[in-house]
Order: C-alpha cells, then sequence, then structure tokens
C-alpha cells in the first residue's frame, strides 16, 4: 500500500507560493538576506525562505536588528538568530543606536534599513526580504487618508523597490497577518510578540486594534483587502503618468541659470493632473525637495490663473513666471 505524505498545512502552503514567486526571477547562485524580527511576519518569512531558497539555487541569510528600545531585545533577537539558524539560515544579530529623528518608529524603521542596506552591501546580496503584510499594507492606506497626502501616500508599499541600490522584497503583501501567525504555529515556531505592537501611542497600533476592527464590524469584512486593492490600483496609475511624465518632460523643460524652466503652453495644454505631477517632478528631481498640495496648487497659478504675481518661495527652490517659461531657480 502506497504511504501518503502528510498534507501541508495551508496557512505554510500560502506563505511558501508567496516566497518562491519573489524569489524565481532572481538569479541562481545569488544570495538573499531576510529581515528577521522574531515575530510571526518576519518568521513565517523566513522560514518559508529556507524552505524554498536552495530549491531556486539561492543562498540565504537572515539579519535581525536589536534597536535596543525596550527591556529583553538583545535576548529576543538572540532567539530569533537561533531559530534562523535552525531554520537553516546564516543568521547575524545587529545592534544599533536609534536616535529621535522623525519619532520613535521612523528612527527604528531608518536604522533598521541601513543597517538591511549595508549588508546586502557587504555580501553583494540580490535581494533584502521583509515580512509586510496585507495587514500592513491596508493600515498603511488608512494612514495616507488621514494625512490627506494625495495619491501618492494612498499607493502604499510596493511588492519591489529599491533600497540604496539594493532590490527590497515584500513576498507577503498578499498574504494576511492571522495565516503568517497559523504558518508559525503549523511548524512550531516560537513567535515573539514586540510589546511596541501593542502599544496605543504609535498611530499605526491605533489604526491596527482600533480603527480596522470597527471598518470590518460595520462595513462588513473585506476592508483590509479593499484597501490593498486600492493601494494596487493607485501604484499602476501613478505608474502610467510616470511614463506619460517621461515621454512629455524632454519637450517642454529646458536647463536655465541656477534652475531648470518649464514651457508654460505645454503644462497648461496638459489635464490638471498631468501638470501638477511635473510640477512636483521638477522640484523632486532638480532640488530633492517634496511640495505639498497646496504649494504645488499655487505653482500652477502661475501657469493657469497668471495675473502678474511675483515669485513664490518653495522648498530649496523659488517658482516664477518669465514670459512664456515657469522658471524654477535655487533659494
Amino acid at each position: 500500500m502506497e504511504e501518503r505524505r502528510p498534507r501541508l498545512d495551508p496557512a505554510v502552503a500560502e506563505v511558501r507560493r508567496a516566497v518562491r514567486a519573489a524569489l524565481t526571477p532572481l538569479p541562481a547562485g545569488s544570495t538573499v538576506i531576510v529581515g528577521l524580527s522574531g515575530g510571526a511576519d518576519s518568521l513565517a518569512l523566513a522560514a518559508a525562505t529556507a524552505f524554498e531558497a536552495p530549491k531556486l539555487g539561492l543562498r540565504a541569510a537572515s539579519l535581525t536588528v536589536d534597536h535596543g528600545l525596550q527591556q529583553g531585545s538583545a535576548d529576543a533577537a538572540a532567539a530569533a538568530a537561533r531559530t534562523a539558524t535552525a531554520l537553516g539560515l546564516d543568521a547575524l544579530v545587529v545592534r544599533v543606536e536609534v536616535g529621535d529623528a522623525g519619532g520613535p518608529e521612523g528612527a527604528a524603521r531608518e536604522a533598521r534599513y541601513r543597517v538591511l542596506r549595508d549588508a546586502a552591501r557587504d555580501v553583494d546580496a540580490a535581494a533584502v526580504l521583509v515580512g509586510h503584510t496585507l495587514d500592513d499594507q491596508a493600515e498603511t492606506v488608512l494612514l495616507g487618508l488621514a494625512r490627506g497626502a494625495g495619491a501618492t501616500s494612498l499607493q502604499g508599499m510596493a511588492e519591489a523597490g529599491d533600497l540604496g541600490g539594493v532590490s527590497l522584497l515584500r513576498p507577503l503583501l498578499g498574504v494576511r497577518r492571522a495565516v503568517t501567525r497559523a504558518a508559525c504555529a503549523a511548524e512550531g515556531l516560537e513567535v515573539w510578540d514586540d510589546p511596541h505592537n501593542a502599544d496605543p501611542r504609535f498611530a499605526r497600533v491605533r489604526v491596527r486594534e482600533r480603527v480596522l476592527p470597527v471598518l470590518e464590524a460595520e462595513l462588513g469584512p473585506g476592508i483590509a483587502e479593499a484597501l490593498a486593492r486600492t493601494a494596487a490600483q493607485l501604484r499602476e496609475d501613478a505608474a502610467a503618468f510616470d511614463e506619460m511624465i517621461d515621454e512629455t518632460i524632454e519637450d517642454i523643460v529646458e536647463h536655465a541659470e541656477a534652475g531648470i524652466s518649464v514651457s508654460v503652453p505645454a503644462l497648461a495644454a496638459n489635464p490638471a493632473a498631468l501638470r501638477h505631477r511635473i510640477i512636483r517632478h521638477v522640484v523632486a528631481s532638480e532640488f530633492h525637495e517634496s511640495l505639498t498640495r497646496s504649494q504645488t496648487l499655487e505653482v500652477a497659478r502661475l501657469v493657469t490663473d497668471w495675473s502678474g504675481q511675483g515669485p513664490i518661495d518653495l522648498p530649496g527652490c523659488r517658482a516664477r513666471r518669465v514670459g512664456g517659461r515657469l522658471e524654477f531657480t535655487a533659494s
């Protein structure tokens, strides 16, 4: 009688499929690094990577960043590294000093990504993998909506991005947090729950613990999935706009003294959405600054509502209309 294989747990299978899809395009023989906190999301990611990477001819390692922000963080980091080693990953722990610029969450994130980037560069890794889930995406979209920063903030996180010249992959953006926790339970992996993830001082925690449950209760299930779909659609729209800008900008932009100028008639001929994106793109690419919507609209008035108004002071530059050109010069 043929012996039956044990059935693979559905949660483990779902996480492995997601990781396999992300790893398959990478060249055989390359290295990937998993950012491992010890939480359920990153632990499920590490376990799936340890299983899938060798089958694709990839070398896999984990890096745990000890931010030192709470008592026992060193022990938690060491435990995560031991688990990674048991899974077959080359495990590394790095202790960092977290500043206070951008708040505690922002400073910790900056320190963490800096370490991951440097480690990836040191071994010429093909990619860094992080464990953001569909739930994280939904929270990010809601936080962006609350900030009112426009479509860019509502795009959430991309499945693939850039980390200082290193590919940053988020294989689990289509996987629910409950699935990663179930996968860890099925594989007997001990999860570390970061106390900061339950601290209501942080806006993301309040969105997770209070806002999303209320939305689900009042509007029905599927809110997180709907928010994630919205983010994906907006990223597609943004990619289309970026392509249109690339095709347009060479014909309408000229270098000016101490800056850059744009054709007013060409800007006026474009739809408002594209016109505003071109203005923001020019300032970002030339002066490495971001404009708010109110600043963008004020600059656009030099094109669409010109009545002789003077220069507009912007972050890092100044905009003014000179005849049929819109000039941006360093401030």
